[in-house]
């Protein structure tokens, strides 16, 4: 079993001179499934090299067993500091793609003719995609063959408004998750705010918000388990 994780390299939180890129829970709880699994693990970000931490993710009210095993494990640090260049990813390489989130992704990943390839081609070939958090707004600009949205007529979710909202960012963000998915026609549903709650459509599985990005990584094993 051969997992692509897929990282934004983008750190500029619009133009409020703070800083922004992945949500380190989104990365460690997966990773720590997929390992636990007996996966190999790729790394991948649009520049490569180490793609840049959210600086608040790392704070104490952000911190699980997760991250502070993942800040424990020397080996998946390095590896996080020489992820691969996204353009150099043959997506039928692997069994299946996942997306963390974090703000970083809507700036670049969201736009990013690498990764809509990269997703446009894994799903045509049957091999599952799962994104968490923001991470289902990478879909904007992703087709299906028939040229139209990838997520039109199909259940998904992801960060809603109103956690957008509660992390004062609603005016901040390029474009809301929840209000992009709608738009595309997709059938968005979600859960109570900050509460884990994971949807599947076919090979497609997304996430809400932080708090599920361990579900859906549970998500994806059982989905290549059971093929």
């Amino acid at each position: 079993m051969k997992i692509l994780m897929v990282l934004t390299s983008h750190d500029a939180l619009g133009d409020t001179g703070k800083k922004t890129g992945f949500w380190l829970e989104e990365l460690a709880a997966p990773y720590f499934r997929f390992k636990d699994a007996g996966a190999e693990i790729v790394l991948a970000s649009p520049a490569g090299g180490q793609p840049p931490l959210d600086p608040k993710s790392n704070e104490p009210d952000f911190q699980t067993d997760d991250t502070h095993r993942f800040e424990a494990d020397d080996a998946a640090k390095a590896q996080l500091a020489e992820t691969v260049e996204l353009k150099s990813v043959r997506p039928n390489d692997f069994d299946a793609v996942f997306y963390p989130g974090g703000h970083g992704p809507l700036w670049d990943l969201a736009e990013d003719r690498d990764s809509i390839g990269l997703i446009e081609t894994a799903l045509r070939a049957d091999i599952p995609v799962a994104l968490v958090c923001h991470a289902p707004g990478v879909l904007r600009h992703v087709t299906s063959p028939d040229g139209q949205p990838l997520v039109k007529g199909r259940t998904v979710t992801g960060f809603t408004n109103g956690e957008e909202d509660g992390v004062g960012l609603t005016d901040i963000v390029p474009f809301l998750v929840e209000d992009e998915l709608i738009k595309l026609g997709g059938d968005y549903s979600k859960g109570p705010d900050w509460a884990s709650y994971v949807v599947r459509d076919g090979i497609l599985i997304t996430g809400q918000n932080p708090n599920s990005s361990a579900e859906a990584a549970t998500a994806l094993i059982d989905l290549l388990q059971k093929a």
